[in-house]
């Protein structure tokens, strides 16, 4: 931050967000609020750029301080994604994404590219003058418009996101493919899994497997749990192809129909994917617990694992809830399947007890036909099996922390730094929002002072709220008043979980922090490991560097669903369906349609019965004449008017 008073005023620097409409707020840790920027003076700013802002104070009527963009930093994006149309003999370019609404001049345009209608790459070249529309040249012709293979590819490089690998990249992992067998050598400090019961419980279209578990009744009546993760680390090293070209990406991407995988498939669904009856080098957590799942003790230890079984979720809990009768398949594994469930289950009581946040929101899956197009939308099932996993990751991933932090600190920068995934408390101004919202649509849960509000009440809110309509607003409004969990080395816990210490150690295949995380704590394990001091640096701005892709790569997921849901809709119009409303504003409510979750507008106008107004502080639109309120919640039948496919917006009237 860098702070010039001049008179009243004073310059920063910082990110601006830019709205819809092209209005600017600059937000920094040293002003109490963002600073708000007129469109006039957002000068050639784009969404998320670090800028130099000269902010005037708030006069005795202003609602804020004011700014206006004096300099550009730094760009957070030089490429774009967007509409390619030929107009008055010159190529403009209009992003798909609305918070820019610029639309850009097009150089190098092939002759023989279509007037109109194809989505196309393109790199911002020059823009100095907001009077000028800013310059850019063409980098790829994407598809036609709507497509699914458009969309889908429009989607991944305009947030930054490449589907494949160059051709160095790819022989550099095929080479590591003479690296599958284990010397004898190797085993004298492995620990050898292979004659324990071990398995795998992934979703029944995984690809790739990072995580087993492994299963041993000891002789005390205690059990010994292994959480053995795909040993990515020991074959992809720091400084080859493979390394850089997963610190660029920083994680996979899932959209609706594929994964972009960090590394590529010789390494992520082979070398290193955790297969069953294949030999597999891992990085082991090691735990003792007793009946009631209490740590007994731990141990951290590279091993050699052979998996005896791979289950997806479903077979899994098939499995599992033949528990009291003779189980039909897998009878082998049942006992240590229903043993597994019972340490998952005591550990998840303890931890609620203790007052970690459960969000459950619902997900939404696709059933596409050859073309891509969606022919069914569902909401995906949640099993007992994947919180049976979910528990045993965080046990490793809190584990793997503390012991990092509290046994490992010498003089070595390996041995004192570490990355964390941390997750802040909220802004108690945000709770405050949260309480408002609450009491408005009739929820009294947080009736204390917002400093005082602690993660065991939002617990309690998300138990307290479970089954009610307006389930899913409250889980989303909540969610929005917290901070955003990140990677940091500088641990303060984290909030929603609570868990004073915590990291990613559980998925190395498509995650890097895990992979930094794998090498840290081995050379805290093991003395003849030691990490260049200059690697341990770089190591803080990769921490951010993944926190930003992780959130790209969370929009991409969202931009392919959203763009599915309304792709299904559009075959739907003037149909009538039921659903909740979800949101209100001054033009109307917002519903989502219950089997879908497709969410879209009902103007004010459209409905019937009255002139409905917007009610801000009971969050409802009421009718002027009737009184009728509609709150959020609140169950509607309404129809499907308009489709905006390009847009990925809806249109519902009430009925």
């Amino acid at each position: 931050m860098q702070q010039n008073k001049k008179g009243s005023k004073s310059t920063m620097q910082g990110i601006i967000s830019i709205t819809k409409g092209g209005l600017g707020f600059f937000a920094h840790e040293d002003l109490p609020e963002d600073v708000f920027i007129e469109r006039t003076d957002v000068s050639t700013a784009l969404n998320g750029d670090t800028v130099e802002v000269e902010i005037s104070p708030k006069g005795a009527h202003d609602r804020r301080a004011t700014g206006k963009v004096l300099k550009i930093i730094e760009r957070a994006r030089n490429q774009f994604v967007g509409i390619l149309t030929k107009e008055k003999g010159g190529w403009i370019l209009k992003s798909d994404n609305p918070r820019i609404s610029n639309s850009f001049a097009v150089a190098n345009v092939p002759e023989d590219t279509p007037a109109s209608g194809y989505k196309a790459l393109i790199e911002l070249t020059l823009w100095d003058d907001p009077k000028v529309e800013p310059q850019a040249k063409l980098l790829e012709v994407i598809g036609k418009a709507g497509e699914h293979e458009t969309e889908m590819q429009a989607i991944l490089l305009g947030r930054g996101f490449e589907s494949g690998f160059s051709d160095g990249i790819e022989e550099e992992a095929r080479t590591l493919l003479n690296e599958r067998e284990v010397p004898e050598s190797e085993m004298k400090w492995r620990k050898d899994f292979r004659d324990t019961i071990t398995f795998t419980i992934d979703p029944h279209d995984a690809k790739d497997f990072d995580d087993a578990l492994s299963i041993k009744k000891l002789e005390n009546g205690n059990f010994e749990i292994g959480i053995h993760i795909a040993d990515v680390t020991h074959y992809v090293r720091p400084g080859t192809k493979l390394d850089l070209e997963a610190r660029k990406r920083g994680t996979s991407v899932y959209l609706v129909d594929r994964t972009i995988p960090m590394l590529p498939e010789a390494i992520s669904n082979d070398l290193c994917s955790l297969n069953p009856n294949e030999e597999k080098r891992a990085f082991g957590a090691i735990f003792e617990l007793d009946s009631k799942a209490q740590v007994v003790k731990h141990s951290f230890s590279k091993t050699l694992i052979r998996s005896d079984k791979r289950f997806s979720y479903r077979t899994a809990q098939d499995l599992l809830d033949s528990r009291g009768s003779t189980p039909k398949a897998d009878a082998e594994f049942a006992e240590d399947l229903y043993s597994l469930w019972d340490l998952s289950s005591a550990l998840r009581k303890e931890r609620v007890e203790k007052g970690a946040i459960e969000f459950d929101s619902e997900e939404i899956e696709f059933e596409l036909d050859e073309s891509g197009k969606p022919i069914k939308a569902y909401v995906k099932e949640r099993l007992d099996t994947m919180k049976l996993i979910e528990e045993f990751m965080l046990l490793a991933n809190r584990f793997v922390a503390t012991h990092i932090a509290e046994h490992c600190k010498g003089k070595n920068p390996s041995s004192s730094m570490f990355i964390y995934r941390i997750h802040d408390a909220p802004d108690p101004d945000k709770l405050a929002e949260l309480s408002v919202f609450l009491r408005a649509i009739g929820h009294d849960h947080l009736n204390k002072e917002a400093h005082q509000i602690e993660a065991k009440d939002l617990a309690q809110l998300m138990r307290d709220i479970k089954g009610h309509p307006e389930e899913a607003v409250v889980q989303m409004a909540t969610l929005r008043s917290m901070a955003k969990a990140v990677y940091s080395d500088k641990n303060i816990g984290h909030f929603s979980l609570g868990f004073s210490h915590y990291t990613h150690f559980t998925s190395p295949i498509r995650r890097y922090p895990d992979m930094m995380v794998h090498r840290l704590l081995l050379a805290n394990i093991d003395n003849a490991t030691t990490i260049p001091d200059a690697e341990i640096m770089a190591y803080r701005q990769l921490a951010i560097a993944a926190s930003q892709k992780e959130v790209e790569a969370v929009r991409a997921e969202r931009d392919s669903i959203k763009f599915k849901q309304v792709e299904y809709m559009s075959a739907h119009l003037e149909e009538v369906f039921e659903g909740k409303v979800s949101g209100v504003t001054k033009s109307g409510m917002f519903v989502a349609e219950n089997g879908t979750h497709a969410e879209g507008l009902v103007r004010a106008k459209d409905i019937p019965g009255d002139w409905f107004e917007l009610n801000e502080k009971q969050y409802s639109m009421v009718g002027r004449k009737s009184g009728k309120t509609y709150r959020i919640g609140d169950e509607v039948k309404m129809k499907l008017k308009e489709v905006n496919l390009e847009g990925r917006e809806l249109d519902w009237e009430v009925v």
